[in-house]
């Protein structure tokens, strides 16, 4: 009787880029839903300014926009649901990863910094869903009317991608080089001046006509105006897109040139 030898043939080498992505995601994914702090400012804050502005008539008093309050205040607070898990809270948690030795041991592995912002995104677009299901079935209890159908989920899921690229970009840029007590400093300060001054939450038309054109500029208020736009009027916002693309071109082009593993 004979029997056939196996050969072993070993293939070593990295796996597919799309499988270290994925696998990076899955991590990042459990490191954020087991920190508290980041899980407060991603929901609980946006849902507790939603229920205070939909349920407590203070949206009938604040400059939202031309429509009804709970039409106008559901896709800013979605922009501030973004800006709070794409930016501050992803910033943050890079910074302290850096600081304790996490990054580094993560440039010893095969991820490329362009594997390890993806791998980030990937995880915050996760968040963004369960923030997106819990605010827009808020929304919807409190007599939110979105219009647009088919356009309007196009236009916010365009805005939606584009402004995660950005802000992330804008997160691990800042996390990439500066100690984590800046980064932590720096995400929060930014992060209030964006709230108060960056038309989150507030038509850039209702700021002084001097600062209009340079708040226009900002990604935080392309992001605001393009998910309203969406929303409010039924429409794809390209410019906002196209605005967000390109600060998220330019963010993501210097995080692969600057972030520093350690």
């Amino acid at each position: 009787m004979s029997t056939e030898t196996a050969t072993y043939a070993p293939q070593p080498g990295s796996a597919p880029w799309r499988h270290k992505v994925l696998a990076h995601t899955r991590m990042e994914f459990r490191l954020l839903i087991r920190n508290g702090e980041q899980l407060l400012l991603a929901l609980v804050i946006p849902l507790g300014l939603l229920l205070l502005l939909g349920a407590t008539g203070l949206g009938n008093r604040l400059p939202l926009g031309e429509g009804r309050p709970i039409d106008d205040a559901v896709p800013r607070v979605l922009a501030l649901a973004v800006l709070s898990s794409s930016f501050t809270s992803l910033a943050i948690a890079t910074g302290f990863e850096r600081r304790y030795g996490v990054i580094k041991r993560l440039g010893a592995s095969p991820l490329s910094r362009g594997g390890l912002l993806a791998g980030k995104i990937g995880a915050v677009l996760i968040v963004q869903v369960i923030q997106f299901a819990v605010l827009i079935g808020t929304g919807f209890a409190l007599g939110w009317k979105p219009v647009g159908g088919a356009t309007a989920v196009v236009g916010v899921v365009l805005t939606v991608l584009c402004g995660t690229a950005a802000f992330a970009s804008l997160g691990l840029l800042m996390a990439g080089v500066l100690r984590a007590e800046a980064t932590l400093a720096a995400a929060n300060l930014l992060y209030l001046l964006l709230l108060a001054g960056g038309a989150v939450m507030t038509p850039v038309d209702e700021y002084p006509e001097a600062m209009q054109g340079v708040v226009r500029l900002l990604p935080s208020a392309a992001l605001a105006s393009g998910l309203s736009n969406s929303t409010v009027e039924g429409i794809i916002p390209w410019a906002a897109a196209l605005s967000l693309a390109l600060w998220a071109g330019v963010l993501g082009y210097l995080v692969s040139r600057t972030f520093r593993w350690d």
